[in-house]
């Protein structure tokens, strides 16, 4: 049993990319569905696949390296809000993930979106991780 499915989510592509794996498998919930839709969208993985397994359903991600020096297009995953302490934050106090190069995913009452999706749209929420 997984107390924290968010992160081991993040978790799970930390250690896939430190393996230098193509592709990772994650048990899939609608949360983690956009949390890799979001980070396909802002370019850190190649590409996913939704697959239905009769159960709760997996999530194929492939990994994305750089061609040349094969460094992983993640430099880190960050859990920000832990079950044992949640981090909430209004649309004025969402902080920069290293000065605008990096995104922070929260859980508002409009879906899961980016940092900047959420000033944009003026809501603030839980915030979920930070990707860099």
């Amino acid at each position: 049993m997984v107390t924290d499915p968010i992160a081991d989510f993040l978790t799970r592509i930390r250690n896939a990319q430190m393996a230098q794996h193509r592709i990772v498998e994650i048990p899939a919930s609608n949360v983690k569905k956009r949390i890799t839709e979001i980070l396909y969208d802002k370019g850190y993985i190649l590409k996913y696949k939704f697959e239905d397994d009769n159960k709760q359903g997996v999530i194929k991600i492939a990994l994305k390296y750089d061609a040349a020096t094969k460094e992983p297009a993640i430099r880190a995953l960050e859990r920000v809000s832990r079950p044992g302490l949640r981090q909430y934050a209004k649309p004025a106090d969402i902080r920069r993930v290293h000065n605008g190069l990096g995104i922070a995913i929260i859980s508002t009452s409009k879906g899961v979106m980016t940092d900047k999706e959420a000033r944009a749209m003026n809501v603030g929420g839980e915030v979920l991780c930070n990707v860099f």
